[in-house]
């Protein structure tokens, strides 16, 4: 299959070492690089701790939310306390219901696209996917997905430079006050009613979880689908092998999500000093967990920085690995096998029209993740 249209930044740092003395927000950061060396860690948590409020998101987020975010930011026993709590809600795309309304949305979205010269991918197709997809996950009526969309690719750290922190706190303020008075099946709902350790949450419990739902899966998603439609669009065989053999819709789920790898990497503190394959950390920095270094690690991947659908085995960690693996993980899945199949049933391709890509930029590299805009044509069959 073809190769990515962008590099992996971190392949000759991790063919050195393991892990990158590098630093964010002026802070020292020990980046681990290497799969096994990041998986290793990642189910470490006790001597990489996610008991980090506000710094395990890189860039940190003290300046942007006023809550810890549940259960992301918490370690074990109490994460698993935490995370039973919610893991009914995120079991449900494997439901059959599930499933169909999620053909049902990518089959509306699609055939709406068709009837247009053009559509800019992120914003009018990528976000009001990703927020009416939410209100399913969340249980919550579909209407609500209208103000979510106007809330841009990030809720904290949008392009736009404004952080609808504030507004998001307001608003899912006012969602609990909701379920207080006339509780449902909803998600804000289950929270209100929730037990831990056999006392009610509190208020900025239930926030944190709220905190994480609308911002942790937001741009992970919108980043996922933009990736995915800009590859097909630039490589139209892989739509072709799809059409010609469904089968392969499982396993070029997995391998597009590894190329695509949405989080670049996010934090974890060291308690005491640590030595981190040769790197002192001292007690209180931060490592970070460099999933996308690690999902082109070539000692695991044949030919990384080469997209193969058919790729067997796949072991990527786009969703994180150990304890914190994603709790959204089978919604994202869904997300991009379903918009696979229907892109397979309904078009005849996508002409790439204009791309701006978004580039991170930091002291130590700079990657490619995803686009600022990206302007299609979807062609009918």
């Amino acid at each position: 299959m073809s190769n990515c249209p962008y590099h992996d930044p971190f392949k000759s740092a991790r063919e050195q070492k393991p892990v990158l003395a590098t630093e964010f927000d002026g802070d020292p950061v020990a980046m681990i690089l290497g799969f096994k060396e990041v998986r290793k860690a990642a189910r470490d948590y006790t001597a990489f701790s996610s008991d980090a409020p506000f710094r395990v998101p890189i860039p940190r987020e003290e300046d942007v939310r006023s809550m810890r975010q549940f259960p992301i930011e918490v370690d074990p026993p109490e994460h698993k306390e935490y995370r039973k709590i919610v893991e009914s809600f995120f079991r449900q795309p494997t439901q059959p219901e599930y499933i169909e309304r999620m053909e049902n949305l990518l089959e509306e979205l699609i055939l709406d696209a068709l009837q247009r010269d053009s559509i800019e991918i992120v914003r009018e197709f990528a976000i009001p996917l990703q927020s009416r997809a939410l209100t399913y996950l969340l249980n919550v009526p579909e209407s609500e997905a209208d103000l979510w969309t106007t809330w841009g690719t990030h809720v904290f750290r949008d392009e736009s430079g404004k952080s609808k922190g504030a507004e998001m706190e307001a608003y899912t303020n006012s969602l609990f006050d909701r379920a207080e008075a006339n509780p449902g099946d909803d998600f804000f709902s289950a929270l209100v009613q929730a037990r831990y350790q056999g006392r009610p949450l509190t208020r900025e419990e239930m926030q944190g979880y709220a905190n994480l739902a609308f911002a942790g899966g937001r741009d992970t998603i919108i980043n996922t689908v933009s990736t995915v439609m800009a590859y097909i669009a630039e490589h139209p065989e892989a739509l072709d092998a799809l059409r010609e053999n469904p089968k392969l819709v499982m396993s070029a789920t997995e391998e597009l999500i590894r190329y695509a790898s949405p989080v670049t990497h996010l934090g974890r503190m060291c308690p005491v000093d640590t030595d981190v394959h040769g790197v002192k950390v001292d007690a209180g920095k931060l490592i970070s967990l460099n999933w996308a270094s690690a999902n082109f690690d070539e000692t695991m991947f044949e030919e990384p920085e080469t997209v193969r659908l058919d790729r067997k085995p796949n072991p990527h960690i786009a969703f994180g690995n150990g304890p914190h693996n994603c709790l959204g993980a089978p919604h994202a899945r869904l997300i991009v096998r379903t918009l696979l199949k229907k892109l397979c049933q309904h078009t005849n391709g996508m002409k790439l029209l204009s791309a701006q890509r978004k580039v991170e930029k930091e002291a130590d590299y700079e990657r490619a993740n995803a686009y600022h805009e990206l302007k299609l044509q979807l062609i009918s069959k």
